[in-house]
């Protein structure tokens, strides 16, 4: 019997869209052996020489420009792409994507960013009849994820559906099931045999998420987190940000037995369940995967836009607090350190609380899409 094919579609602005993309794969794969994927980020594959150029200037952008982002982000808000950004797409991968869907032979394609959706939309509505299904990443609706030829929305909450259903979205059409994380996030560990591994004592540990994204920063932020290294354990995870990584490994204050700099790994799960405290941007796939370690979250200065909407659902439903001074960092440090043995306790609740969750949520959704065609 032929394997049923799920195309999974991405694109590299910031990595939480592929991330979700490659947890859907590997849960789809674990529910069904007669399931066959394959994730593409499109621009990527197709365009590999421009494709860098376009995400690091975006990046930039980002990084040193926020409040133009915020303001293209707002502007946008209510209205799909605009007819200049479809054509460009359009004369970017419309052929194509179009030939890669002919060669794959998919039963069902899955994005998990507007861009794919935007393609893929306009083939169907030349003519192509494969199913289409849209996971939104974030804890806020955009009006470019919208198009009528999606055919079903998987979304992170019923908040997310109801925007949707403002926007004319068909109830149907939506389906809360959280945002897909990897199902090792889902796992659990022997903190012991974790510190062990990772060279860590059983003390107060905080990790440090976002350096490649402008966490590492002139202000002395991380600088006055490193003061309370004799107290407290210290990891950085600072991604694909080398020089960072550098610059830290040669400042004297972030030389102790008490803190790690790490690069990019693909362990954040078990750095997640050994930390009791997460320090981090807000981004969705990142704020969700602390959510299924049940770990407690400080958020660091939102870039305006989804992550200001990802930081109002999270401090809202109290997984976590902004951090608006210094003030705040030595609160929680100090109730790390005054409070161990109750923030372990609570911290092991949540984790129970919330591991009661479906986290294949998702998968079952695209598994019914699939049985449809049957």
């Amino acid at each position: 019997m032929r394997k049923k094919r799920v195309l999974i579609l991405s694109e590299g602005f910031g990595t939480g869209h592929t991330q979700a993309a490659q947890a859907l794969s590997v849960s789809l794969k674990q529910i069904s052996p007669h399931v066959q994927t394959r994730v593409l980020e499109l621009g990527s594959f197709l365009h590999p020489t421009v494709a860098p150029w376009i995400f690091t200037a975006y990046r930039k952008t980002l990084m040193n420009q926020p409040r133009l982002y915020g303001f293209m982000y707002r502007y946008q808000y209510k209205k799909s792409l605009n007819r200049f950004t479809q054509l460009a797409l359009h004369r970017l991968f419309y052929a194509q994507t179009a030939e890669v869907i002919r060669q794959l032979k998919p039963d069902t394609i899955v994005c998990t960013h507007p861009f794919p959706t935007v393609v893929v939309s306009r083939l169907k509505r030349s003519g192509l009849s494969i199913p289409l299904c849209t996971v939104i990443t974030d804890y806020d609706a955009h009006g470019t994820w919208v198009s009528d030829e999606v055919n079903k929305y998987l979304v992170s909450t019923p908040d997310v559906k109801e925007k949707l259903l403002i926007r004319g979205v068909p109830a149907d059409h939506i389906e809360v099931t959280g945002i897909p994380v990897h199902p090792n996030f889902w796992e659990s560990h022997d903190k012991e045999e974790l510190r062990r591994r990772f060279g860590l004592k059983a003390m107060p540990t905080v990790l440090v998420m976002g350096g490649g994204w402008g966490l590492v920063h002139p202000e002395g932020f991380v600088e006055y987190l490193a003061r309370w290294r004799d107290n407290i354990q210290l990891i950085f995870c600072l991604g694909s940000n080398e020089k960072a990584l550098s610059d830290l490994s040669e400042n004297p204050l972030f030389q102790h037995p008490n803190i790690r700099l790490l690069g990019f790994t693909k362990e954040v799960d078990k750095l997640m369940e050994v930390s009791d405290l997460l320090i981090t941007k807000p981004g969705g796939m990142t704020c969700t995967e602390g959510l299924a370690k049940g770990i407690p979250m400080l958020f660091y200065k939102p870039i305006p836009g989804q992550e200001e909407e990802n930081l109002q659902y999270f401090t809202e439903h109290g997984f976590g607090e902004q951090i608006k001074s210094t003030e705040t960092i030595d609160y929680w440090f100090t109730y790390l350190l005054e409070h161990y043995p109750e923030v372990q306790k609570r911290r092991a609740m949540l984790a129970q609380n919330i591991k009661r969750n479906d986290p294949a949520h998702c998968s079952y959704a695209i598994m019914q899409l699939l049985k449809k065609q049957s």
